[in-house]
């Protein structure tokens, strides 16, 4: 601040805070087969209704799904699902000619792979637009099991232009989420031929005189086909009813008409009938386009014939063949199958749903190619992972896993260090095969290879209610479940909290595929493997908090599940709380800051009981200063931070001691 003139000056001072806000801690994130959605792609879910939109709700032969609804069931509020295809499976494709069917001008392909995709249909219009881009048209794409429909208006064939199909389309952010554009190089720049029928174009004095011939003397009516079938007879109105006032009228009668005609013999049928340009050269609205929605009909064909006496509708308003602008598929389905002309050319590529589900090297997935598991690169924070397809059962043959122990091992493996590296903690599901306790002992001592603190294992597998089979009970792993209590726990808790006990009730759970008894625990429990139990009142809850280096030959100081999981929880917050320091001055100044920065975060935990001790100086402690950074780390360019603290350790063990009081006699 320069000082000119006498007076009084204010100057604002940075206090150097800079409060550190501690992340989230039971953000879950599920890896494996789904039967729709986009492949290798984590989506970002806060209930279970999301995940329907997203990946098409439960399925049999997905365990992940049903994982997914017993997380949010227990109390989950925030997930991310990457869905991995099944083995050997393809998307489906389609091509959309131009409008003379001279070439191929467009090719359209699932996002994801798997037969689902035949539930897309792609529609094209010209609606709204203009002639000052001859190539431009609008592109619908509907989920037709859904109704989730994507509209991208004015989009063109113009490689250079910001709305080129293929760029909007494609867009990772602003695009589909239910197909992509192939790139194809036409020979010249046009139109796609749009879809539905088109009717002749008409001047306002055909319009006018259209009108004036159908307010006339007699019944009204036209005959309507859809594809080779029987043409169907339509009648607009009889001889004694009203004359309709305005062609608008006559519209809207033949959509309801026409509707009605066809639903006798295509139940749900429905036609629309919109006045429209017959081409971007139009100076008005000149011409009508029809679509027909017929179920399991997706891109069916209509045409219209005279009828068999009367004023003829069909003529009149140009919709007969000979008059026809264009006569198009309802829609571009890639769930049908290929035409040829007339009345386009059409390739339909179908879906395969693939021979097995995904093998455990694609549920491991490629770091490069970002599959699998390495899907989550972009995502930007998770702390939970559950891979429910790892242990699942064969098909057919509920207590056989479908993966061998070497490849249940490998994906456990890889998803472990990849938890170490994102500071996040993976729960471990029992095999089907793993049904009493000399089963679990053998799995956990010898069949499991994997052992690291950054994990927990559980036992039995859980009995729930399956909605797609009435309700029968269906055995399934219990990380969905887990991570749900996870989640409650955490918000009702504090991550410093462990996990277990009688208010951890595990909501929908009926039945475990095991009883365990106390003593049946005390074998399990010291080899850390965390039980599951049922007792009567409270239902069936989880008991047991060990991390995978739990077991008591280990002597770990990372034994149990709160103590690991608050450790991360630290190591993050402060990781992304510290951001700021970077590359300011390495001196006192800097110490400082940092030391009240973290002193300051350590202190609200210390106030939430998240430590052991009655003072702060018991409780945890912060060093940053010459001490902790020598000059050889200055001139190094690093900056050394100590935190230590006095972790919470679950009561695990309560012991009651009674001793009777020998009866005293007062003298």
């Amino acid at each position: 601040m320069q000082l000119t003139y006498p007076g009084v000056y204010i100057e604002e001072i940075s206090s150097g805070v800079h409060s550190i806000i501690g992340v989230a801690t039971s953000i879950a994130a599920f890896v494996g087969y789904t039967s729709s959605g986009p492949d290798h792609k984590a989506v970002e879910l806060f209930n279970f209704a999301d995940y329907q939109r997203n990946f098409g709700g439960l399925a049999a032969d997905s365990e992940l799904s049903y994982a997914v609804q017993q997380f949010f069931a227990n109390g989950g509020t925030n997930a991310f699902v990457v869905r991995v295809p099944k083995d050997g499976s393809s998307a489906a494709q389609i091509t959309i000619p131009d409008t003379a069917d001279t070439e191929t001008l467009l090719k359209f392909q699932a996002l994801s792979n798997g037969k689902w995709a035949g539930n897309i249909a792609i529609t094209i219009d010209y609606i709204g637009l203009t002639n000052a881009d001859p190539d431009a048209f609008n592109l619908t794409v509907t989920n037709i099991s859904t109704g989730v429909a994507e509209v991208f208006s004015n989009v063109t064939m113009k490689t250079t232009s910001a709305n080129y199909v293929m760029a909007v389309v494609n867009d990772p952010d602003t695009g589909s989420a239910m197909v992509q554009v192939l790139p194809l190089v036409p020979g010249s720049l046009a139109q796609p031929a749009r879809t539905g029928l088109i009717s002749g174009s008409m001047s306002v004095a055909e319009q006018t005189a259209a009108l004036t011939a159908l307010q006339g003397a007699g019944a009204a009516g036209l005959t309507i086909k859809i594809d080779t079938d029987t043409a169907v007879a339509v009648t607009l109105y009889n001889a004694t009813d009203p004359r309709p006032a305005s062609l608008t009228e006559v519209y809207r009668m033949l959509s309801v008409k026409c509707a009605r005609a066809l639903q006798a013999g295509y139940p749900g049928a429905q036609v629309n009938v919109i006045p429209v340009q017959s081409s971007l050269t139009a100076t008005h609205i000149d011409a009508l386009s029809v679509v027909a929605q017929i179920p399991g009909k997706t891109d069916c064909t209509v045409s219209f014939g005279s009828p068999a006496s009367g004023i003829n509708v069909c003529t009149t308003l140009k919709l007969d063949t000979a008059s026809l602008t264009s006569d198009n598929v309802a829609a571009y389905w890639m769930g049908g199958t290929s035409k040829v002309a007339p009345p386009y050319n059409i390739t339909v590529t179908a879906a395969s749903d693939g021979t097995a589900l995904p093998t455990g090297t694609e549920l491991i997935g490629d770091e490069l190619l970002g599959t699998g598991i390495y899907a989550l690169d972009k995502v930007d924070l998770f702390n939970i992972l559950s891979l429910p397809d790892v242990t699942r059962a064969k098909p057919g043959a509920p207590s056989s896993p479908a993966l061998n122990d070497s490849d249940i091992n490998a994906v456990y493996a890889a998803a472990m260090d990849y938890c170490k590296k994102r500071r996040a903690f993976l729960l471990l599901d029992p095999p089907p095969d793993v049904v009493d306790v000399p089963s679990a002992i053998n799995w956990r001592t010898h069949r499991l290879t994997v052992n690291d603190l950054n994990g927990a294992a559980y036992f039995p597998r859980v009995r729930i209610a399956d909605p797609l089979n009435q309700n029968q009970l269906r055995s399934f792993a219990p990380c969905g479940v887990v991570a749900g209590v996870y989640a409650t726990e955490d918000g009702n808790r504090g991550v410093w909290k462990a996990p277990a006990g009688i208010e951890t009730v595990m909501s929908g759970v009926q039945k475990l595929t095991y009883n365990l008894s106390n003593d049946e625990q005390g074998v399990l429990n010291p080899i850390a493997l965390n039980c599951l139990r049922s007792f009567p009142i409270y239902g069936s809850v989880i008991w047991g908090a060990r991390t995978l280096v739990g077991a008591d030959a280990q002597a770990s100081e990372w034994k149990y599940v709160p103590v690991r999981r608050f450790a991360l929880y630290l190591e993050e917050s402060l990781y992304r709380g510290l951001q700021w320091a970077v590359f300011e001055p390495n001196a006192d100044p800097l110490w400082a800051q940092i030391r009240m920065n973290v002193t300051s975060f350590m202190q609200n935990l210390f106030l939430q009981h998240a430590f052991q001790g009655l003072t702060p100086t018991q409780a945890y402690y912060v060093l940053c200063d010459s001490s902790t950074t020598t000059q050889a780390n200055i001139d190094a360019g690093i900056v050394n931070i100590e935190v230590g603290f006095a972790p919470l350790k679950p009561a695990e063990f309560v012991v009651i001691q009674l001793q009777q009081m020998a009866g005293q006699v007062a003298v």
